[in-house]
């Protein structure tokens, strides 16, 4: 039997299901039916059928054995082996190399401890691409161990990658809380965390445009000005910088660490003034809020700081903010001693004595933070207080008020850029939320030994060093600013920043212009794990053909592919 195909002039070939059969010597053949009525494709079907081919059901024939979220994978190690990451960490291939690559990409797709990495990465195509799926966790120990006495020399690395002679560096502290007690870092200090346990304080580096760039561990007792030596020192001595601006804020850059920089030529810096001496400069008459009736800043002279150019800034908003917040305060301190100069008067069989007294109103005040604006009386069963009117009022011509500092001159740097300048310390401070924060979790620290927590925090570095160069490339498919750069030198330098008009349209659309969803950077990811890695086999089960395919990505995954590769087509 076969399938005849007979051509219709004006319509459909009609397909008939004939069979040839001899009489007397000659071949004849018989119509069975019409199969016209039947898809092309069932048609096609059944020719193969009467050829005598052999078939099996779909599920015989074809079989996924393994699927493995893949997409995520391939786009940071796209941007890490953009980035020469392997090659900054060790210029030669090698088994410790590829375990730290491993732990910094898995930190970015999911942070974990290091137990749990070595067992994540197996759940994705991680371990497979970088070759790591036998590994334990004993021996990511190892490759930390390893990865530490090396930290000095990527650093040096990243440096003259990142920084030049002339620049500026940006340079913050902050600290983590660790929950171990053989840790000889882990300290009680200025927990930035808010917890009363023991802390590290680790201080990062970075050049103008926010990119890390080196990172240093201390014991959490360590006072953020005290770590300001090492970073001049690592500056001039081991990334040979003759000439670079230090930018730190006022915690940081005291008045004896801008002595110790007026010591080291080619060092100069940007800071601001702590709120004592701008009081000392409004009581000499130096700074008034006549100076802001036009504009909002003023460049001005003391010779209490001699060499340096002083830029005086108002802001309005922020002077309402602290006017509110210290009202608020001071409310809040007040109700509370009503309740206990309540308390006073209603014990009159058990008095309270003036300590019992002075340790409920010494709560408050630490609670609160404004005991200076109180003048208190306490004695046994007695309490008073009243508010100090002129302290609060020397405050509040101080709200709104900040004054910039620099060393450098007018020609290099104008009074506007340096208080954009000083203003990109944010900078700093959005690495310390992704460090800190769900994106990267530097905390909790599961180490013990000192030398394994420095490793884990430039672990937790490196990876936001990949991540940073992910933001910047996925710019347009995230709520950010694709354009932050020339937004800031737009923008007052001094008025509260607020989103250029096409960022504004573009979060309330919540799509970009070619109709994509905005994303997060989590949200990003977890749509190019949708493209999974399968293993599919063909065949018998005894004798099958393997073969290995990758999901197709998604529209919103071939366009955040499309910009890696834009990005990847420029220089480092």
């Amino acid at each position: 039997m076969y399938i005849a195909e007979v051509p219709n002039r004006n319509s459909r070939p009609a397909y008939l299901l004939r069979e040839s059969y001899r009489e007397d010597g000659k071949v004849k053949n018989r119509t069975l039916a019409n199969l016209s009525h039947l898809p092309d494709d069932q048609i096609h079907l059944l020719r193969r059928v009467l050829k005598g081919e052999p078939f099996v059901s779909a599920d015989d024939a074809f079989r996924i054995t393994r699927s493995l979220p893949h997409g995520h994978v391939q786009a940071v190690l796209d941007m890490v082996r953009h980035l020469e990451l392997p090659r900054l960490i060790a210029s030669r291939p090698g088994r410790q190399r590829d375990l730290i690559v491993a732990v910094i990409v898995q930190r970015i797709l999911y942070p974990s401890s290091k137990l749990a990495s070595t067992r994540l990465w197996k759940k994705t195509t991680l371990a497979d691409e970088l070759g790591v799926a036998d590994a334990e966790v004993d021996e990511v120990y190892g490759a930390l161990d390893w990865l530490w006495p090396r930290q000095k020399r990527i650093e040096n690395k990243l440096a003259q990658r990142h920084l030049a002679n002339g620049g500026r560096v940006l340079y913050d502290v902050s600290s983590s809380s660790y929950t171990g007690h053989t840790c000889l870092l882990a300290r009680f200090g200025h927990n930035r965390d808010g917890k009363k346990l023991p802390c590290i304080a680790f201080g990062v580096m970075t050049d103008v445009e926010g990119r890390p760039v080196s990172v240093d561990v201390y014991p959490g007792n360590t006072g953020d000005p005290s770590t300001m030596p090492d970073q001049i020192d690592k500056l001039k001595q081991r990334f040979g910088l003759e000439r670079v601006v230090v930018v730190g804020d006022r915690g940081m850059l005291t008045q004896a660490r801008i002595d110790t920089l007026r010591e080291r030529p080619g060092l100069g810096w940007l800071s601001a003034l702590r709120s004592e001496a701008i009081r000392t400069l409004i009581e000499q008459g130096r700074v008034e809020r006549s100076l802001f009736d036009e504009v909002n800043l003023a460049e001005i002279h003391s010779p209490d700081f001699p060499g340096e150019r002083l830029v005086a800034c108002y802001n309005p908003i922020l002077a309402e903010r602290r006017r509110r917040k210290r009202d608020e305060l001071l409310a809040a301190t007040e109700a509370k001693f009503q309740k206990i100069a309540a308390e006073v008067a209603r014990r009159t069989k058990t008095p309270l004595t003036r300590d019992q007294i002075g340790v409920k109103v010494g709560r408050v005040l630490n609670k609160f933070k404004v005991g200076k604006h109180f003048e208190l009386s306490i004695e046994d069963s007695h309490f008073t207080w009243q508010r100090k009117q002129e302290a609060i009022h020397k405050e509040a011509s101080l709200d709104g008020i900040y004054v910039i500092r620099t060393s450098e001159p007018a020609d290099t740097l104008s009074a506007e850029n340096a208080v954009r300048g000083y203003k990109q310390l944010a900078d700093v401070e959005q690495a310390f939320r992704s460090l800190k924060g769900l994106e990267l979790l530097v905390r909790p620290i599961f180490h013990r030994l000192e030398g394994r927590v420095r490793a884990h925090v430039f672990v937790c570095l490196l990876a936001y060093y990949v991540q940073w160069h992910l933001k910047r490339a996925w710019a347009p498919l995230l709520f950010a600013d694709e354009h932050l750069a020339e937004h800031r030198q737009e923008r007052d330098p001094v008025a509260s920043a607020t989103p250029a008009p096409e960022l504004r349209a573009k979060k309330a659309a919540r799509r970009t212009e070619e109709g994509h969803e905005l994303q997060s950077f989590r949200e990003l990811l977890a749509e190019l794990a949708t493209q999974c890695r399968n293993r599919c086999e063909f065949g018998e089960i005894e004798s099958p053909v393997r073969v290995t395919k990758v999901t197709d990505p998604t529209p919103l995954g071939r366009e955040a592919f499309r910009l890696l590769a834009r990005a990847r087509s420029q220089p480092v």
